[in-house]
C-alpha cells in the first residue's frame, strides 16, 4: 500500500507544470553540454582529457542545480498544511510522527530526484566518450543523492519551525549556503597554520559541505586550497559528516511532529526589574531601541508607502535593523583580522575575494526575501485592493517599496565596508581596485532589488515569487561561473568573457585581481550591461504595476 502522504503530495507535485520543465530543462542542457564537446569527424581523444573536462562541467553544473532546486519544496512542505489549517488534521491522525516525517520526506525526494534521473542520459554519455572509470560515475551521483537528502533534511527542518511561505524559504536557503560555502570559510582562514587540533577541526567541519567532495571525486585537487597543503579524503568525511547531520536534522524533525506541536502556550513574561543583572544588561544591549516605543505621525511629504513598509516588516523596525548591521559590521571586523592574519601567506587579494563572495552570497540571501514579496504578498494579503482604492498613485506606490528594501540593504553594505578600510590601510595601492569592487558590489545590489520586485509582480503568491528570484539570481551569479569553471575547454577565452559580462561577482573578482579572473576585461561592460538591465527591470515593473493598478 502506498503511504497516504506520498500518494497525495506527490502526485500533487508531479501534475504541475515545474515537474515537465525540470525534466525537460535538465535533460536538455546536459545533453547539449556534452554535444559540444562530442567527437566529431571520427577523431577521438584518447588520453580522456576532453571527457574529464566535460565530466568536471557536468558534475558541478548537476550539484548547482540541487542546490539550487531541492531547498524550494521541502521548505514549504509542512508551514503550507500550517497555514492551511490541515497540519492539525495530520497531527491528530493514526501516522506517527515518523510516518509524517518518512512520507513527506520520500514526496519531496521523489520530485526533487527528477534532475538526477533526467541527467543519467548525459552521464552515459561523458563515459562514452572515453577517459572515465564506472565507479566515477557512481561516486558521483553517491555524493549527489545524499547532498539532496541533506539539502531535503534542512529544509523540512526550517518547515517545521517556521510560520510562513517565504520566512521557510529565507531560512532554507540560508541554512544550504551556511552549509555548502560558508562552512569552507573557517579551514580558508587556518590552513597552512601550525594549529593541528584547530586545522583538524576546521577540515572536518568543511566536510559537511558537498563542495570539497564533489571536487575530488572529479580530480580538481582540494577545493579551497591555496596550494599550502591537499587535503584528501573529502568523500570519506562528507559521507560520515553529511549522514550524521542528516540523520540528527530528521530525528529532530520527527519528534516535533506531534500532538503538542501547535499547543505551545504564549510565555506570561517577566518583568524587566524581576531579571537578574546579566539578563538586564543583555536586553540593554539588544534593545538599544525601544520596540514598544510609539511612533511619530507621517510627515506631509513622506511617502506613507515607505513608512507602512518599514513598520509592518521585521528588518524594516529600528531594532532589527540595529542588530543586523552590528551582525555585519562584527562580520567585517572579523574577516578583516583573518585579512591581516592571512596577508603574510596569500595576500590581502585573496582575502578580499573572500569579502566579495560573502558579500554577494548576503545580497542573494536578503535580497529576494524582502523584495520578491514586494507586489506578490500584497495580492496574498488582500492589500493591495487597499491600495489601489487609495489616491497613492503606481509610482508612488512602487518607489515606496523600492526605497524601503533599498535603505536596508544599503545599510548592510555599509557595515561591511571596514574590511575594505583596513585593506586599503594594508596596501594602499589597492585603493582604485577596492572603489571597483564597490562599485560592482553597488550595482549587484540594485539589480537584484529590481529583479526580485519585477519578478513580484508577475505572482499572487509569495512562495513561488521568492523561489523565481532566488533562481534568477542564482543563475546569473552562480550558473554564469560554470561557464568559468570551464573556460579553456570545452568554452573558449571570448564565449567566458561574454557569458562572465553579466555577473557582477565576476566583474568584482576582476577588479581585485583574483587568479583565473584577471585575464578577463569585465569592467566596464558589466557596469553598463548592469546598469541596462536594472532600467530594463524598472521599465517592466513599472508596466505591470500599471496594468495592476487598472480597475477590474
Amino acid at each position: 500500500m502506498i503511504h497516504p502522504i506520498v500518494r497525495r503530495e506527490l502526485i500533487s507535485l508531479l501534475r504541475g507544470w515545474r515537474a515537465a520543465a525540470i525534466q525537460v530543462g535538465t535533460a536538455v542542457v546536459f545533453a547539449l553540454l556534452v554535444l559540444t564537446q562530442w567527437p566529431t569527424g571520427a577523431v577521438v581523444d584518447l588520453s580522456g582529457v576532453q571527457a574529464e573536462r566535460v565530466f568536471r562541467l557536468f558534475g558541478y553544473g548537476l550539484l548547482t542545480t540541487l542546490l539550487l532546486l531541492v531547498p524550494a519544496v521541502p521548505a514549504t512542505s509542512i508551514v503550507r498544511e500550517k497555514k492551511q489549517g490541515t497540519l492539525t488534521l495530520l497531527l491528530n491522525s493514526p501516522l506517527t510522527g515518523w510516518g509524517i516525517y518518512l512520507g513527506k520526506l520520500v514526496a519531496v525526494l521523489g520530485f526533487v530526484m527528477l534532475p538526477l534521473l533526467m541527467s543519467l542520459p548525459a552521464a552515459a554519455a561523458c563515459y562514452a566518450m572515453g577517459g572515465l572509470a564506472p565507479q566515477d560515475v557512481l561516486k558521483l551521483y553517491a555524493v549527489l543523492v545524499l547532498a539532496t537528502v541533506q539539502c531535503a533534511a534542512i529544509g523540512l527542518a526550517v518547515s517545521s519551525c517556521a510560520n510562513s511561505t517565504d520566512a521557510a524559504l529565507r531560512l532554507a536557503y540560508g541554512g544550504v549556503l551556511l552549509v555548502a560555502v560558508l562552512f569552507l570559510g573557517p579551514y580558508q582562514l587556518v590552513q597552512g597554520k601550525p594549529w593541528p587540533l584547530v586545522v583538524e577541526s576546521t577540515i572536518w567541519l568543511r566536510g559537511l559541505s558537498p563542495i570539497p567532495a564533489v571536487g575530488e571525486l572529479l580530480r580538481q585537487g582540494d577545493v579551497g586550497g591555496m596550494g599550502l597543503s591537499a587535503v584528501a579524503g573529502n568523500v570519506f568525511r562528507y559521507f560520515i559528516m553529511g549522514g550524521a547531520l542528516t540523520g540528527l536534522l530528521a530525528i529532530w524533525t520527527a519528534r516535533r511532529l506531534k500532538q503538542t506541536m501547535l499547543d505551545q502556550p504564549r510565555p506570561q513574561g517577566i518583568m524587566t526589574e524581576d531579571r537578574s543583572p546579566s539578563q538586564r544588561s543583555a536586553r540593554r544591549l539588544f534593545f538599544l531601541i525601544d520596540p514598544q516605543r510609539r511612533s511619530r505621525a507621517i510627515g506631509r511629504f513622506t511617502n506613507p508607502v515607505l513608512v507602512k513598509e518599514f513598520r509592518s516588516r521585521r528588518f524594516g523596525r529600528s531594532y532589527w535593523m540595529v542588530r543586523l548591521i552590528a551582525g555585519c559590521a562584527i562580520a567585517s571586523m572579523l574577516l578583516s583580522y583573518a585579512a591581516t592574519i592571512g596577508s603574510e601567506d596569500w595576500g590581502v587579494e585573496t582575502m578580499g575575494a573572500i569579502l566579495v563572495v560573502l558579500q554577494v552570497a548576503l545580497i542573494v540571501v536578503i535580497t529576494p526575501s524582502l523584495a520578491a514579496g514586494m507586489i506578490s504578498a500584497e495580492h496574498e494579503s488582500g492589500g493591495w485592493t487597499l491600495l489601489r482604492m487609495t489616491p497613492l498613485s503606481a509610482g508612488q506606490i512602487v518607489s515606496g517599496k523600492l526605497f524601503s528594501v533599498m535603505w536596508t540593504l544599503f545599510l548592510v553594505l555599509l557595515a561591511t565596508l571596514p574590511g575594505y578600510a583596513l585593506m586599503i590601510f594594508i596596501m594602499p595601492k589597492l585603493m582604485q581596485q577596492v572603489i571597483y569592487v564597490l562599485i560592482c558590489l553597488t550595482l549587484s545590489c540594485v539589480f537584484s532589488l529590481v529583479a526580485s520586485a519585477m519578478v513580484s509582480s508577475f505572482f499572487r503568491r509569495t512562495a513561488p515569487a521568492t523561489i523565481a528570484a532566488y533562481t534568477l539570481l542564482a543563475v546569473i551569479y552562480g550558473g554564469t561561473l560554470l561557464v568559468w569553471f570551464g573556460r579553456d575547454a570545452p568554452f573558449g577565452h571570448e564565449t567566458v568573457e561574454r557569458v562572465l559580462t553579466v555577473n557582477s561577482l565576476a566583474a568584482a573578482m576582476h577588479a581585485i585581481r583574483v587568479q583565473g579572473f584577471e585575464t578577463y576585461e569585465l569592467i566596464p561592460a558589466n557596469w553598463w550591461f548592469t546598469g541596462g538591465a536594472v532600467l530594463a527591470c524598472l521599465a517592466v515593473l513599472a508596466w505591470r504595476v500599471w496594468r495592476l493598478s487598472r480597475p477590474e
